[in-house]
């Protein structure tokens, strides 16, 4: 019974010691994986997302301006007299888990989103980052009373989801593929479908080491012949100066949430619907990383 106990003991601590051997080299493996970092310098592409996502701790300040389209003449000061913005926030709960909110200016939308990196590229390895991103939006606009026919909060609700591939090939290239779906609750089904789906390719060519052009574009599905609106287009010039990533941006969309660029853009960018604006990105670390 003694040499039984004895054994018994001997074994347990190769238990242990075999238990504390494993997680030290699973933890000197994510230590010492390549990862591939920096594909974009934002969480933003143009008007879109990008598979980027905030550290843990991390707190993102968004503000989006579109102006009116150039088109419009000299009257309206070549769009400048308008004004649409999209004021928001995201917090990385953790390196890959981050969550947001926002406010867009264009039917009055409040939105709110989660995004989840569940592939990240490396050295040697994956050869793609790839990110999960959801959206809930309501449509506050127009007022109950102020509407053509009984609209209830179930009408107003609009929900995206999208798929974010992306490889940095290099130091100054990145490309990105976002397969997308929206579905909004109610729509006049004589122009648009309640389910529409969409393909966007964007990318990134670094300049110099604080200068970037960037460009997306979204093509969408079975799109029926009487719909009026148009494929969003957009293309920004990324200056980067410390914590803040500065964005100039031509578009012919004016929405800035996922519903109002991809499905209900109203003008055709080589007929000079093309609104000016910009987007700027602040960074705090609210959280110490421990």
């Amino acid at each position: 019974m003694k040499y039984l106990f004895l054994i018994l003991i001997v074994c347990s601590n190769d238990v242990y010691a075999q238990d504390d051997l494993l997680n030290e080299l699973e933890q000197h493996e994510a230590a010492t994986k390549d990862y591939v970092t920096s594909a974009f310098k934002s969480t933003r592409l143009v008007n879109g997302q990008t598979m980027e996502t905030k550290h843990k701790g991390e707190l993102e300040f968004i503000f989006a301006h579109r102006f009116g389209a150039i088109n419009e003449g000299a009257y309206e000061l070549f769009g400048l007299d308008q004004a649409y913005v999209r004021l928001g926030l995201e917090y990385g709960i953790t390196d890959r888990l981050g969550v947001g909110f926002g406010r867009n200016s264009v039917d009055k939308t409040m939105d709110g989103y989660i995004r989840y990196k569940v592939l990240a590229q490396t050295k040697q390895g994956m050869p793609v980052t790839m990110t999960a991103f959801a959206n809930a939006a309501i449509r506050t606009s127009p007022k109950k009373e102020d509407a053509t026919f009984d609209i209830t909060l179930e009408d107003r609700m609009s929900y995206t989801t999208q798929v974010l591939i992306a490889r940095k090939f290099s130091q100054a290239l990145s490309l990105q593929l976002m397969p997308t779906w929206v579905h909004k609750n109610t729509v006049d089904t004589s122009i648009e479908n309640n389910d529409q789906l969409a393909l966007g390719l964007g990318g990134r060519l670094k300049l110099s080491r604080s200068i970037a052009l960037t460009s997306e574009y979204y093509y969408r599905f079975q799109v029926p012949d009487s719909n009026p609106y148009f494929n969003s287009l957009g293309f920004g010039i990324d200056i980067e100066t410390g914590g803040h990533v500065f964005q100039l941006v031509l578009t012919n969309s004016r929405g800035l949430t996922e519903r109002a660029f991809i499905t209900e853009t109203t003008g055709e960018f080589f007929d000079g619907d093309i609104h000016m604006g910009f987007n700027v990105t602040r960074t705090f670390q609210v959280r110490r990383q421990r």
